[in-house]
C-alpha cells in the first residue's frame, strides 16, 4: 500500500491511498466467498457457481462494494499506525479516484484534533478563600445531628401545636360533594410543614386527641385539579394521636451514640475539625477551576463541529442514563416536556463547546509540562480509594478491577496539572 498525504486549513488532512494489486485482488476473492450463497447461476446449485461466471453474468464490479467494505477500513488503519501524531476527531469523507479488477484507489479526508495555542499559564495570581469556623458554625452542625437523632413520643395532655406530628382521618368536600382524593385515614401530618393546602395545618392547631373539626380552606387558583382550583372546601378532620419530637441532650451520651467519642468535648471539636476540612476542600475545589478557567480562556483553539456535537450528543446521553435510575425514560420526557432530543442537544450546545475546550487545553498543557503520572501517583489514588473501604493498599490491589485503571491514571494526571499550576502561579 501507498500513500500520500496533504495537510489542509482548519486542521483537516487528505489522505491519497494506493492499495497494492495483491491487497485488492485477495479482497475481491473474499467478497465473492462471502456473497456467492446470494447468486444462482442455471447449471449450479445456488452458492456454488464460480466467481468467473457470476462475473460473466453481472459484470466484473459485482464484487466492488463488498471488497471495498474489506479493504478501505484495513487499509485507512493502516495508514494512521504510519501517523501517530495525527489525531482524526471524524469519520473520513472517502472518494474513489479509481477501480478496477485490478487497480484501487481512493481519497480520504478527516477533520483532526485542533491546534492549541496556549496562553499565559503561569505567572498569573489566584486568590484562595480562607476558611473560618464559627461556634455558631458548630452548634448549627450539632443541632441538626441532635435533631436526626430525635424521636416521636405520644402526648395527650395537649393541643396538638406547631412541629406536631398528628394522625388524622379526614374526607374533604366542596359544596357538600366529596372529591376523588380528599379522603385518608390515619394520615400522618407534621404541623408547620407546608404540605397541604393552606389553612389546613393552620385549623389542625389547637385541636387536642379523639376531637373532631371541620376545617375550611381554599384551594390556591392555579392548584394541579382544575376542578379544584380556586375553591372553597370543608374538610371533616378528626384527630386520633400527636405526637412530639423529643431531641437529646447535648451532653457525653448523645456523643457516645452519634460518635467514636466518649465526651462531648471530643465530638464537639470534631464536629469543628470536619467542618474545616470540608470548606478548604471546597476552597480548593472553586481555586482549581478558577485557575483551570483562566487557563482555558487564555488559550485559543478553533473546535471543529463535529467534536461540538459529539460532546453534546454524550451529554443528552448522560441526561437520559440519569433519568433511567430514577426509573423514567428519555421518550417519555420528551413527550411530557414538550422537548425534542434535537432541542436538547441545541441547549447543550454552548456547554459542550466549553467542555472540549477545556479537555483540549489541559491536554496540550499536559504536554507542554510534559507532565506524567508515576505509579507512586496511581498509589496516592488507590490508597485513597483503599481507605474508603478500610482496606490496606495491598489488600485493594488484590481486588482491583483493572477495568478501573484509566479513571485512576485520569484522576493522578489531574492531580500532577494541579499541583503544577499551582506551583507555576501565585496562590494568595
Amino acid at each position: 500500500m501507498n500513500y500520500t498525504k496533504e495537510l489542509l486549513e482548519n486542521d483537516r488532512v487528505k489522505f491519497t491511498v494506493e492499495v497494492d494489486e495483491e491487497q485488492w485482488k485477495q479482497a475481491l476473492q473474499e467478497a465473492y466467498i462471502k456473497t456467492k450463497g446470494k447468486f444462482n447461476i442455471p447449471g449450479f446449485r445456488k452458492g456454488h457457481a464460480p466467481r468467473a461466471f457470476i462475473e460473466r453474468m453481472y459484470g466484473t464490479a459485482i464484487f466492488y462494494d463488498d471488497a471495498m467494505d474489506i479493504v478501505l477500513p484495513k487499509s485507512y488503519n493502516e495508514v494512521l499506525d504510519k501517523e501517530p501524531d495525527l489525531f482524526p476527531v471524524d469519520r473520513p469523507d472517502v472518494k474513489i479516484s479509481a477501480i478496477s479488477d485490478s487497480t484501487f484507489k481512493y481519497t480520504a479526508e478527516v477533520q483532526l484534533k485542533p491546534t492549541v495555542k496556549l496562553g499565559q499559564y503561569s505567572g498569573l495570581e489566584f486568590t484562595q478563600d480562607k476558611v473560618k469556623v464559627s461556634k455558631e458554625d458548630v452548634e448549627s452542625e450539632i443541632k441538626s445531628a441532635r435533631d436526626n437523632a430525635g424521636w416521636w413520643e405520644e402526648v395527650s395532655d395537649r393541643p396538638a401545636q406547631n412541629g406536631d406530628k398528628v394522625k388524622i382521618d379526614y374526607s374533604g368536600s366542596v359544596d357538600g360533594v366529596k372529591f376523588d382524593g380528599g379522603t385518608a385515614e390515619d394520615y400522618e401530618l407534621t404541623l408547620g410543614s407546608g404540605t397541604f393546602i393552606p389553612g389546613f395545618e393552620d385549623g389542625v392547631v389547637g385541636m387536642n386527641v379523639g376531637e373532631s373539626k371541620d376545617v375550611e380552606v381554599t384551594f390556591p387558583a392555579e392548584y394541579h385539579a382544575d376542578n379544584l382550583a380556586g375553591k372553597a372546601a370543608v374538610f371533616a378532620v378528626k384527630v386520633k394521636a400527636i405526637t412530639v419530637k423529643k431531641i437529646p441532650e447535648a451532653d457525653d451520651e448523645f456523643a457516645k451514640d452519634v460518635s467514636e467519642f466518649d465526651t462531648f468535648k471530643e465530638y464537639e471539636a470534631d464536629v469543628k475539625e470536619k467542618i474545616k476540612q470540608r470548606r478548604e476542600d471546597q476552597a480548593k475545589a472553586k481555586l482549581e477551576q478558577e485557575m483551570v478557567k483562566k487557563v482555558v480562556e487564555n488559550s485559543e483553539v478553533k473546535i471543529p463541529q463535529c467534536m461540538i456535537d459529539e460532546e453534546a450528543e454524550e451529554m443528552v446521553n448522560e441526561f437520559g442514563y440519569r433519568l433511567s435510575y430514577q426509573g423514567l425514560n428519555i421518550e417519555d420526557y420528551y413527550k411530557y416536556t414538550g422537548t425534542t432530543k434535537e432541542k436538547m442537544l441545541g441547549d447543550y450546545a454552548e456547554r459542550a463547546a466549553e467542555s472540549v475546550k477545556t479537555r483540549l487545553v489541559l491536554e496540550a498543557l499536559i504536554k507542554e509540562a510534559k507532565l506524567e503520572v508515576t505509579d507512586k501517583d496511581t498509589d496516592s489514588v488507590l490508597k485513597e480509594m483503599a481507605e474508603k473501604e478500610n482496606k490496606t493498599l495491598e489488600e485493594y490491589k488484590k481486588d482491583f478491577n483493572e477495568h478501573y485503571m484509566a479513571y485512576v491514571r485520569n484522576e493522578a494526571m489531574t492531580r500532577n496539572l494541579m499541583k503544577y499550576l499551582k506551583t507555576s502561579n501565585t496562590v494568595k
